[in-house]
C-alpha cells in the first residue's frame, strides 16, 4: 500500500483544504459552489507547481506489489523528457545493474524522447568490478543502438539517492533502484513483471523544481 501526500508548505495545505471543502460541497449536491472551490483549489496547486514547490510522497510499505518502475514514473514521462540523471551508489551487483537496465529501458520508450542518461555511481571494489564495468558498458552499447547516450561517472564518497529530468521533477528514493525483493524463483510471478514483485519498504519523495539542476 502506498501513501502520498503534498508537502507542508502552506499554499499547498492551502489548497489541499479548499479541494476538501470541494469535496464536501459536492457530496452535500451544492454543485455551484463545488464548482468554484474546484477551481480554485485546482488554481492554487499549478501555481505551487510553477513556484517549484510540489512535494508528493509515497510510501512502499514492506512486500507491497504494484510499484513497477513505469508504475511510479509514467505520470512525469512526457516527450519533453530528454535528458535523465541518476544518482545511485548501488549499480554494481548483477540484479543491481538489471534494475538499471529495466530503468533505461522505460527512458527509450515513447512517449519519452530521452536522448541523453547520466549515472553517477561507487566503484565495486571488489571482485564484481569487472561484472559492474562490463555491464556498464554493454548497457552503453545497446542504448547507443537506440541513438541514446550513457555517461557513467564514479564518485567514492557518494551516498544519496536521487533522480532527475529536464522537466523538472526530481525523484529521491530511499533505497534508490533496488527496492525490489529477490524473487522467490526464476519462474515465479515477479520475476519478469515488477508490478508483480514484492518490495522493500522504503520511500519515495517526488519533487517539481523549475530550476533543477543537473547532478
Amino acid at each position: 500500500m502506498a501513501k502520498s501526500n503534498l508537502g507542508q508548505d502552506p499554499d499547498s495545505t492551502a489548497a489541499v483544504a479548499v479541494l476538501k471543502r470541494a469535496v464536501e460541497l459536492d457530496a452535500e449536491s451544492r454543485y455551484q459552489q463545488a464548482l468554484v472551490c474546484y477551481q480554485e483549489g485546482i488554481d492554487m496547486l499549478l501555481q505551487v507547481l510553477k513556484d517549484g514547490k510540489y512535494h508528493k510522497q509515497i510510501k512502499i510499505e514492506e512486500n507491497a506489489t504494484g510499484f513497477s518502475y513505469e508504475t511510479l514514473f509514467k505520470e512525469y514521462l512526457h516527450e519533453t523528457v530528454t535528458e535523465v540523471w541518476i544518482e545511485d551508489p548501488y549499480i554494481r551487483q548483477t540484479h543491481q545493474l538489471y534494475n538499471f537496465l529495466r530503468f533505461c529501458e522505460m527512458l527509450i520508450k515513447k512517449p519519452c524522447k530521452v536522448r541523453t542518461i547520466h549515472l553517477l555511481t561507487s566503484t565495486d571494489e571488489g571482485l564484481g568490478n569487472a561484472q559492474q564495468s562490463s555491464g556498464l558498458e554493454e548497457i552503453k552499447q545497446s542504448l547507443r543502438s537506440h541513438g541514446v547516450l550513457l555517461e557513467v561517472n564514479y564518485s567514492s564518497s557518494i551516498h544519496d539517492r536521487e533522480i532527475r529530468f529536464n522537466n523538472g521533477w526530481m525523484f529521491k528514493i530511499g533505497r534508490g533502484l533496488d527496492y525490489f525483493k529477490r524473487p522467490q524463483g526464476r519462474f515465479s510471478l515477479g520475476y519478469c513483471d515488477l508490478d508483480l514483485r514484492p518490495c522493500h519498504e522504503t520511500t519515495v519523495d517526488i519533487f517539481h523544481n523549475k530550476h533543477t539542476k543537473k547532478l
